[in-house]
């Protein structure tokens, strides 16, 4: 080992401040040289590897290293000479490697080495134990750091008194030192943090490479400089009240985000710790800084999808009672209208029952955001789907908004309704004329699109193959506050009765339901755009089309209905519909009720049962029981629930493939006529 005896005060500083740096990295760190006979190391690489103290010093052999770990069982069984020299023979060939060890006790460590330009190389040493628990891995890295930086402060305030009393004597340490440093430099320029240091006059003293790059500087243009100067006057001042602290002795940490002119904003997690003299004034500043861009956008992702979410679950509720309460009035309006046809009854029942219908369209809308509207996907060509759609706009899009469309590619399928696709282009269409009240231009464009991980996780959709379907306008396009509300259901700029704030909401769920996503690119005064992203598949085969067939007719059936609906007036209305159509009929409120009318009335041949009862069975268990004990009669379900939602409305295992039909409420007594007739046939 060296002396270090005939060191400079300046040169003991110097490698002390930057062994001082390296010993605040988590990582650990080994420097060899050549002879394979140890540079360098910091704290980390002992702790992380359990190495004894005195088995490092500058000058240990590369071998010492690998025979430790042999004689305690760290490479397992077998002659320890041999192992000793198979890693001793990798370590000359001076290669990048990189390698996870699996040491006792379940610890992984992630080595990741690569040669110097002497021949050397310098190592890297990782705990990824516990590498997936980032947030409070996190905090528990900050405490760390921060007990460390304590305690290497204090030893450095030790050193320096130490350096102070030596002499300066000794020209070739002070070329060793010289070399290390360049050496530790260059390990430090690769660490994947942004390391800088600044003295008590806000003066930057040191920045490693990753620190010049993130703020667009190289790394000779920021020493000598402010920090104003680097960073920008808007980040200073809103970081100014932690560096004062830090300056007055205190160790603090803080987030920042910063806009960067060529792509979105960035954000870091900074740590500052003062150094301090012997005096226990302050010299300056280390800063640590972490890139935590892409946390805070999934964190961001994450609670925009939780809070759509939430409102979808309260609006398929809400549809559920709404169409309980529509099915009634729907119902008794149609009734009216059959048995008092008079103008004067038309004259004021038409309107409401319109009006009613209208509702029940609205419901829909809602259930389309909160996905749960039942959707039927099949291959789907857009390019030609798209053309009808615009056909459609013609009349709807005033003369001073031209309407374009164009495709990259000269077939584009998606796997999706095409009835809700051609609603959600509709609405799309409508925002963006009524956009451009003065004119201008719609237009469509039809791509092929890939989406990666990165992009997948922002817009909460899967990696993939993908149809986008963008909808421009140059028309007002939104502010900032306006586009983060504009997929929540009901909001809307529009003024009163212009528009219902259902639009967007519909879009998104159909996208959501589909198993894709939709963004919106927009800013005040410069238009607006919606990708809409849709799953791609394969041009489906020709099929010839089936026969006609005629429709049964149920005026033959006469069986004894038994109706089970646990909401009096839907049922009372029902029974009114049935016995219209013929069939005599028997009322149940709940699920035991109706068992107990099956197992004591013997002439029941239809049972008609809501999904969703009180009590201990639902329609679905209704079901069940009647196809084990009574398999001639014949089934039918209703629900206020979409299909899907009906299946989730119990334990997940209780609807199955061969479950009837689900006949959606509001419906007419021609629809129950209707689905009667395909059950009884």
């Amino acid at each position: 080992m060296h002396s270090t005896t005939s060191w400079s005060p300046r040169e003991r500083q110097d490698h002390h401040l930057l062994q001082s740096g390296l010993d605040m990295l988590d990582q650990g760190l080994t420097v060899f040289d050549s002879e394979l006979q140890l540079v360098a190391w910091n704290a980390a690489f002992l702790r992380l590897l359990d190495f004894p103290q005195e088995l490092v010093f500058v000058g240990a052999s590369f071998e010492s290293f690998m025979r430790y770990n042999a004689e305690r069982g760290e490479y397992g069984p077998g002659d320890i000479e041999e192992l000793v020299r198979a890693r001793v023979d990798a370590a000359r060939a001076f290669e990048v490697h990189n390698t996870e060890r699996h040491r006792p006790g379940g610890q992984i460590i992630a080595v990741r080495g690569g040669p110097l330009p002497d021949k050397g190389f310098v190592a890297l040493y990782t705990d990824i134990t516990a590498q997936r628990r980032y947030e409070r891995l996190a905090l528990e890295h900050q405490l760390e750091l921060e007990e460390r930086v304590s305690e290497r402060t204090r030893e450095l305030r030790a050193s320096n008194e130490r350096l102070s009393a030596a002499s300066d004597s000794n020209r070739a340490i002070a070329t060793a030192l010289r070399l290390s440093e360049e050496r530790l430099r260059l390990i430090t320029d690769s660490v994947p943090a942004l390391i800088g240091y600044f003295d008590r006059d806000q003066i930057y003293r040191y920045a490693n490479q990753r620190y010049a790059e993130w703020f667009d500087h190289l790394k000779s243009g920021i020493v000598g400089r402010s920090i104003e100067q680097v960073v920008g006057e808007k980040i200073y001042l809103d970081v100014l009240p932690y560096i004062a602290r830090a300056i007055r002795g205190e160790q603090v940490s803080y987030q920042y985000a910063m806009e960067r002119a060529d792509g979105p904003s960035v954000h870091a997690r900074s740590t500052i710790v003062p150094e301090f003299d012997a005096d226990g004034a302050v010299l300056g500043c280390f800063v640590l800084s972490i890139d935590i861009s892409e946390l805070t956008s999934a964190q961001a992702a994450l609670l925009e999808a939780q809070k759509m979410e939430a409102v979808g679950q309260l609006t398929g509720g809400l549809a559920h009672d709404f169409n309980n309460l529509l099915t009634v009035v729907i119902g008794n309006l149609a009734a009216l209208m059959e048995h008092d046809p008079l103008p004067a009854t038309a004259q004021c029942v038409a309107p409401a029952l319109s009006a009613a219908k209208r509702g029940a369209a609205l419901i829909k809308r809602l259930l389309a955001f909160a996905r749960q509207q039942p959707l039927t996907p099949c291959p789907v060509n857009v390019g030609e789907l798209v053309a009808a759609t615009c056909a459609l706009l013609q009349h709807s899009v005033p003369d001073n908004v031209a309407v374009a469309i164009t495709q990259s590619a000269p077939e584009a399928f998606a796997l999706t309704d095409p009835h809700q696709l051609e609603n959600a282009l509709l609405n799309l269409a409508f925002n963006g004329r009524d956009a451009m009240p003065g004119g201008g231009t719609l237009r469509i464009d039809i791509a092929p699109r890939t989406v990666g991980e990165q992009e997948g996780g922002a817009l909460d959709m899967l990696p993939g193959y993908y149809i986008q379907i963008s909808v421009s306008d140059n028309g007002a396009g939104m502010s900032q506050k306006t586009l983060a509300r504009a997929f929540e259901p009901f909001f809307t700029t529009k003024r009163f009765g212009a528009g219902n704030g259902l639009g967007l909401s519909m879009v998104y769920g159909f996208a959501k339901q589909s198993e894709g996503g939709v963004s919106i690119h927009s800013a005040a005064g410069q238009g607006t755009t919606v990708r809409l992203l849709l799953p791609r598949c394969t041009a489906p085969p020709a099929v010839a089309p089936a026969p006609a067939e005629a429709a049964p007719d149920p005026a033959r059936h006469k069986a004894l209905v038994l109706l089970v609906e646990d909401d009096a007036d839907v049922r009372m209305l029902i029974r009114g519909q049935l016995m219209q159509l013929g069939y005599p009929v028997l009322e149940a409120g709940d699920g035991a009720d109706a068992i107990a009318m099956l197992d004591s009335v013997p002439d029941i041949g239809v049972v008609i049962s809501d999904i969703a009862l009180p009590g201990r069975l639902s329609g679905r268990q209704i079901v069940r029981s009647v196809r084990a004990s009574y398999p001639h009669i014949a089934l039918l379900l209703i629900s206020g629930y979409p299909h899907e939602a009906s299946a989730h409305e119990a334990s997940a295992h209780e609807a199955c493939d061969g479950d009837p039909p689900v006949l959606q409420k509001p419906f007419s007594k021609l629809m129950l006529r209707r689905a009667l007739a395909e059950r009884m046939a």
